[in-house]
């Protein structure tokens, strides 16, 4: 499994709403990529990111071998209270997922 998301969540100058940033740890291999000996190193990449405010899927995202190593993702939910939940999944091309959790605060 990878390294745990940082995710921060935090309560804007509003009356209510929240930005929500994701720095998301993976290689994000293209399959393109030679490593020392000349071997292609195959390719290994997110490819679904799904964002879900109180059990709510607020985002979905498809993604591909574009995306940079260690992404991060950064948004803003306009209805979001402190105490409110924030849980962030991503599934890459090997298969692997990994969802992480906050609230806001």
């Amino acid at each position: 499994m990878a390294d745990p998301m940082k995710i921060r969540a935090r309560r804007l100058e509003a009356p209510t709403g929240a930005v929500i940033k994701v720095l998301m740890s993976h290689p994000m291999e293209t399959g393109q990529r030679k490593d020392e000996d000349g071997h292609v190193v195959p390719a290994w990449f997110i490819q679904t990111v799904q964002v879900r405010w109180n059990d709510q899927t607020v985002l979905t995202a498809d993604w591909g071998p574009a995306i940079s190593k260690n992404p991060f993702l950064q948004l803003e939910l306009p209805a979001a209270i402190p105490g409110d939940r924030i849980s962030v999944t991503w599934r890459d091309s090997r298969g692997d997922t990994r969802t992480d959790e906050v609230q806001v605060t």
